[in-house]
């Protein structure tokens, strides 16, 4: 089989060589045990970086025999970075493997990954064994955000991220699904077909600095919520519906307190509602807001990506 392991890469200077490295080792082994191809490469994916990446990825085109690149003609985030490696693997692989460049992803249980694509499965995901090495506050937030996820109705593999092999037939099917706010977390589980999981640790990362600050999680987690589910809509539905009739209690009580003529002269409670109310008002506001901002992008139906560059590597 033909197995490509695709690299979304952002400001990653700091562990190309080293990635390629440990990746083009990996290759190399599987290949004398002949569970791969000699064709098989390794895809970076530069999504517009401001560093020395792409200068890296040519000079790594040239010198390793495994690395190919794929060059977008400006940042469009991981999610977008990762699809159109997949897209351009799906057109030379067997199956396509996507990994991070810093290799957090323990890619000794690669594979493993390969072992249950021979026995069937289309997908395979990587899921954690566990996240000892996180911070408490990480760990929470992380395991919330799955939970959250399954509560709203979205159909996500735990402690799952973008780690997972998907065969040829698996990509074609993917290629199906045009929606420009992407998930992929929510969309690979939607495709159906045979899959399987592969445990795995987290390592921690050798080199450079994450990608993925709390402002860019917390973002990412609103775009997964919004781009599957609309029970936060339906909530604010019944949230309406409460706060209209107990509204109408209070305004029952505060007729039955002025006619019998027991009203109490005060603002205090009069602006405590307009303010809980105001910011419920808002919040509600916000939340349309979103849905309708996801709307205006669909229907524009903007390209995901441009590819600028592509580099193959036709070297056995």
């Amino acid at each position: 089989m033909v197995l490509y392991l695709v690299v979304p890469c952002y400001n990653e200077e700091e562990v190309l060589f080293e990635t390629t490295k440990r990746l083009a080792e990996k290759l190399n082994s599987m290949i004398e045990k002949n569970m791969v191809d000699s064709k098989s490469r390794i895809l970076y994916v530069d999504d517009g970086s401001r560093d020395k990446t792409w200068e890296i990825i040519e000079k790594l085109n040239t010198e390793n025999p495994f690395v190919e690149g794929v060059k977008l003609a400006h940042n469009r985030g991981h999610q977008n970075a990762l699809l159109s490696g997949l897209m351009t693997a799906k057109e030379k692989c067997d199956a396509a493997i996507s990994l991070d460049a810093d290799l957090q992803d323990d890619t000794d249980v690669i594979d493993k990954f390969v072992e249950e694509f021979n026995k069937g499965c289309d997908i395979v995901y990587g899921v954690r064994d566990s996240r000892e090495s996180d911070t408490f506050f990480k760990k929470f937030t992380a395991e919330s955000f799955y939970k959250i996820m399954k509560v709203l109705g979205v159909d996500v593999v735990f402690n799952h991220a973008d780690y997972r092999l998907m065969s040829k037939r698996a990509l074609e099917a993917l290629s199906e699904y045009n929606e420009v706010n992407l998930f992929l977390r929510g969309i690979v589980p939607l495709i159906g077909f045979k899959t399987s999981n592969v445990y795995y640790e987290r390592h921690e990362r050798f080199a450079g600095e994450s990608k993925y600050p709390l402002k860019k999680m917390i973002a990412f987690a609103t775009d997964g919520i919004t781009s599957f589910s609309v029970k936060p809509l339906k909530l604010i539905s019944n949230l309406g519906i409460i706060i209209s009739f107990l509204s109408v209690i209070a305004l029952i009580y505060a007729l039955v307190s002025f006619i019998i003529g027991v009203a109490v002269p005060g603002w205090t409670a009069i602006i405590a509602s307009i303010w809980l109310l105001g910011g419920i008002q808002l919040f509600c506001l916000g939340v349309v807001g979103t849905y309708i901002g996801k709307i205006y992008s669909e229907v524009k139906a903007r390209p995901r990506f441009l590819i600028e560059t592509y580099l193959e590597n036709n070297k056995e």
